[in-house]
């Protein structure tokens, strides 16, 4: 891994489900955020991906639906499963940029919920309850 590469941008821890495919062919299962930056993100997979191969990222908590592409950069074995470093193929998109944006709402959100409400939300809970109330107000 180049620790330059890989320290770019600031990660935000996440555990928001996503889906993604590989080669036009889906994956099957869940598939949860590790962390996500400006410049890309990391997931947890039960699938292997070879550095190189280009992924559709698929994040059904964000609002408007978008499919991220990025190529993997680095996949490494992690307690059972892989985790997979991709890097956005258009580090300027205006999608990526939102889409991190929301995510860190929905963090921020999360963390709020437990201290006012002592609510322990899962990221998935947090996303939908999150949408529900303020996506519509989210600058588009």
């Amino acid at each position: 891994m180049n620790q330059e590469l890989e320290r770019h941008y600031v990660r935000h821890p996440s555990d928001v489900p996503i889906s993604w495919s590989l080669d036009e062919m889906a994956i099957a299962g869940s598939e949860y955020l590790k962390n996500v930056s400006e410049g890309g993100l990391a997931f947890m997979s039960h699938t292997r991906a070879n550095p190189g191969a280009i992924v559709a990222i698929h994040i059904p908590a964000i609002d408007p639906q978008i499919i991220l592409r990025g190529m993997v950069v680095w996949c490494a074995p992690e307690a059972g499963q892989f985790e997979v470093g991709v890097r956005f193929i258009d580090a300027n998109n205006h999608f990526s940029m939102r889409m991190v944006e929301q995510i860190c709402h929905i963090e921020h959100f999360k963390k709020e919920i437990f201290a006012t409400e002592g609510r322990a939300l899962s990221g998935e809970e947090a996303a939908l309850e999150w949408v529900h109330r303020y996506a519509r107000d989210f600058p588009k």
